[in-house]
């Protein structure tokens, strides 16, 4: 339990900081939208063309690891985007929603819960579970938005648009550069290497403070604790329930994998929901909301989870 708090406390730290400041006037109205979009166009692209332009192709060769953790994200996504199109909700809505409830908190939480619990031997599969959740699921809400934005009667020019967006999107060229780093084998310079882990470093601290500064703003809420309720319920328990059944039983995994990919899933919901629902001014309020429970109430759910593992 110790562990666990000292991992999570220093989210609620820079939390409670961006909300400090701006209550206190340190930082201006502006400042939760000038920081998301340094995440988005600066820290969150250096983070994953770092992390991915050091990948070999050995660190894939679990295939059957990434079928899991793709499962278990893919069935909750869908799942609570057909329930939140049987209520009526806008489709930017039902997309931000679905991410929510799949993404989980691979980098920041994590990665460094897998550390504490299971020691280095855990980064393999940490590192490629970060990939599929900040990169892939991150980038395919970004095109699904995108198509969103632009659709309209002439279907040439909805694609036109959506494609002039993506390819001018940094969330989306990044990890393909990196790729291409990777495969190429070729070794970035020093100085060049320090840059992007100085930009990818900044990437969550930036984020959390900026998800405090959000809260702070005075918000004219809506009635949307049934949601909070169930988008916290669905990346709590189910995530990581659907994702212990595959890992365990359907397509078992060595235990060390399958208990990475079990406690991974089991993480809140990360900071990637709220930075498109503030940049594409969707429900920011209930995507703040459910970080904030989630966060608070997986001190709870990964403490029994933990101990499961360990007997």
């Amino acid at each position: 339990m110790l562990a666990i708090f000292n991992v999570v406390f220093p989210v609620f730290a820079l939390i409670f900081l961006g909300f400090l400041c701006r209550k206190r006037n340190i930082l201006s109205v502006n400042a939760a939208s000038e920081l998301n979009r340094f995440v988005i166009y600066l820290g969150l692209p250096a983070l994953l063309f770092d992390s991915i332009a050091r990948l070999t192709p050995a660190d894939f060769s679990n295939l059957r690891f990434i079928a899991v953790f793709a499962i278990g994200i893919v069935a909750v996504f869908l799942l609570t985007a057909w329930i939140k199109w049987r209520q009526g909700a806008v489709a930017g809505d039902i997309i931000i929603d679905s991410l929510s409830a799949s993404y989980a908190n691979v980098g920041f939480l994590g990665i460094p819960l897998c550390l504490l619990s299971f020691g280095h031997d855990s980064m393999p599969p940490a590192v490629i579970a970060m990939i599929m959740t900040a990169c892939l699921l991150f980038a395919v809400a970004i095109v699904l938005l995108e198509i969103c934005l632009h659709a309209d009667k002439h279907i040439g020019r909805s694609l036109l648009n959506t494609g002039n967006s993506l390819i001018r999107n940094p969330i989306l060229i990044a990890p393909i550069l990196g790729a291409i780093v990777a495969a190429s084998g070729y070794a970035l310079p020093s100085g060049v290497q320090q840059l992007f882990k100085l930009l990818g470093a900044a990437a969550s601290p930036c984020a959390l403070v900026s998800l405090g500064l959000f809260l702070a703003q005075p918000i004219a809420r809506k009635d949307g604790n049934g949601s909070v309720a169930m988008l916290v319920g669905f990346k709590l328990l189910l995530h990581p329930a659907l994702t212990a059944l595959l890992a365990y039983w359907i397509l078992p995994l060595p235990k060390l994998w399958a208990d990475t990919a079990l406690l991974l899933a089991a993480t809140p919901i990360g900071t990637g929901p709220f930075m498109l629902a503030e940049l594409y001014q969707r429900e920011a309020a209930l995507m703040s909301r459910a970080i904030l429970i989630s966060t608070c109430l997986s001190l709870i759910s990964i403490s029994l989870i933990l101990a499961w593992i360990a007997r």
